[in-house]
């Protein structure tokens, strides 16, 4: 009797398991190992004395008055191009992106941009993003669709926001000149 077609439906009906892991591969393994050891550099090389905080090579670039901020965000894209070079999904290397550009936006601000890279750590985010993305083979992407969402929507109502501010501070300043 032939059984293979029985055991084809068996194994078709087996539960899989919600993330399945790639096999192991030592080029995968060496670009991650180089995106961990910068997100390092960049985020938590020095620990603060008298703290549980650490600091890198990110705050203590954006202390350079107007390159600082840009030179700790190329070094960040290192990572950016090794998800390139892992063929993650293009919406994980979106949010890597903004991720970037959030620290490079709010990094610009003296002191409190500073103070943001040190909580942000925005390279250890794109490391972490990178090895969960890389090491999975089902690349399930909904966290990630909704992070960019929601980082696109809250930009969008803080604009509007902005103008309405903008065009009532108007109505106000014109309402007091025609007084």
């Amino acid at each position: 009797m032939d059984t293979s077609h029985v055991s084809s439906k068996a194994s078709r009906h087996q539960a899989k398991s919600p993330i399945e892991v790639l096999p192991r591969d030592e080029g995968r393994e060496h670009l991650l190992a180089i995106a961990d050891i910068l997100a390092k550099v960049m985020d938590t090389t020095i620990r603060i004395p008298g703290t549980s905080w650490y600091i890198g090579l990110d705050p203590l670039l954006g202390l350079i008055p107007g390159i600082g901020d840009v030179l700790a965000n190329l070094i960040g894209t290192v990572i950016l191009g090794l998800a390139t070079r892992l063929q993650l999904p293009r919406i994980v290397l979106a949010r890597m992106s903004l991720n970037l550009l959030i620290n490079g936006t709010v990094g610009a601000v003296p002191i409190i941009g500073d103070l943001f890279s040190i909580w942000f750590r925005s390279h250890s985010r794109n490391a972490a993003l990178l090895r969960d993305a890389a090491m999975k083979l089902d690349r399930e992407t909904h966290t990630d669709w909704l992070y960019v969402g929601g980082i696109i929507g809250g930009t969008v109502v803080l604009l509007l926001l902005m103008i309405a501010f903008i065009i009532w501070l108007l109505f106000k300043l014109w309402s007091v000149i025609q007084a």
